[in-house]
């Protein structure tokens, strides 16, 4: 039983897609397509966009929406795989909307591009901030952010894996934790390079502003069920789709929990599609002995095919 795993923002590098697109029309057919809703070059962006131009948010959502949906229509067009389950991490539960039918890529892709503006403008930068911590168990972390929290919002955003959780508030309350976590014996804790404090509750103004986008979207009927960020459960019903993509935004990614599910529901192989191999680390660390491959060129999808 075959899962299709979405990445999200961080695993965004120069030239993603530029590969596929060379070499496949369905590849640039999807491309174009996000040009066309967004009034911009979108593989002007990926391909010879600088770094920091792709690490903006408002960039980075639509960016890796594109090159994931590209190469999954690749994959389909190359291989005929067809996923049992899918999801995506963040972000890239929308990939995996797309993927299933509920959403359409247009509506997808200029969804997002607000859904990082609303993210950006959340929160002044420098006011808040993400930080990694690894080697504190979870009920511990969570002690930790309270004790920290103060008059201010720190908590978790992110369980991405055994030992590997990524929290996020306030800088100054995040700072706190980091320090209170050293003394818990974190493995390591550090500030992550981002500019807003994604999954907390300082989310909120952005969590607001997206409700208001996705009452006009149109959602479909799912080929096959979506395990959600927020639950850690499959979905398949289109009413369920607005309300948890406006929950996820606040909260946080459960990850570790969603691969768990997955497991219990018979996956055995996990096919991450879009740039970077970020998921399949995850996943093995989350389910030791799983089967993972992951698709974002020429190459990774012949290493698929020949498998």
């Amino acid at each position: 039983m075959i899962a299709f795993l979405f990445p999200g923002q961080g695993s965004q590098y120069p030239g993603m897609g530029q590969q596929l697109v060379d070499n496949f029309p369905e590849a640039r057919r999807v491309f174009d397509e996000a040009s066309d809703a967004l009034g911009f070059d979108m593989a002007e962006l990926c391909f010879r966009g600088s770094e920091d131009d792709l690490r903006m948010t408002a960039n980075t959502q639509p960016a890796i929406l594109t090159t994931s949906i590209a190469a999954l229509r690749v994959l389909e067009q190359e291989t005929g795989l067809s996923p049992a389950y899918a999801a995506g991490h963040s972000l890239g539960e929308f990939s995996a909307l797309v993927a299933v039918g509920a959403l359409g890529f247009a509506d997808a892709v200029r969804t997002v591009r607000q859904r990082g503006t609303f993210m950006q403008e959340a929160v002044p930068v420098g006011v808040g901030a993400m930080a990694a911590i690894m080697g504190v168990e979870r009920e511990i972390l969570e002690i930790i952010c309270q004790q920290a929290s103060a008059d201010e919002i720190v908590s978790p955003a992110n369980f991405n894996s055994p030992g590997q959780i990524v929290i996020a508030g306030h800088a100054v309350a995040v700072e706190r934790a980091i320090t209170l976590a050293k003394e818990q014996g974190a493995k390591r804790a550090m500030l992550l390079p981002v500019s807003a404090p994604f999954h907390s509750a300082l989310m909120q103004p952005a969590a607001k502003r997206l409700a208001e986008v996705l009452i006009a979207l149109e959602i479909g009927q799912f080929r096959c069920p979506v395990v959600g960020n927020v639950e850690a459960l499959i979905y398949t019903v289109p009413e369920r789709v607005k309300p948890l993509l406006v929950q996820q935004v606040c909260a946080p990614v459960r990850w570790d929990e969603s691969v768990l599910e997955m497991d219990r529901l018979g996956v055995k192989r996990y096919v991450e599609i879009g740039p970077g191999k970020v998921l399949c680390g995850l996943v093995k660390r989350i389910v030791r002995g799983s089967e993972t491959a992951q698709v974002d060129s020429v190459d990774t999808l012949a290493q698929l095919v020949d498998c």
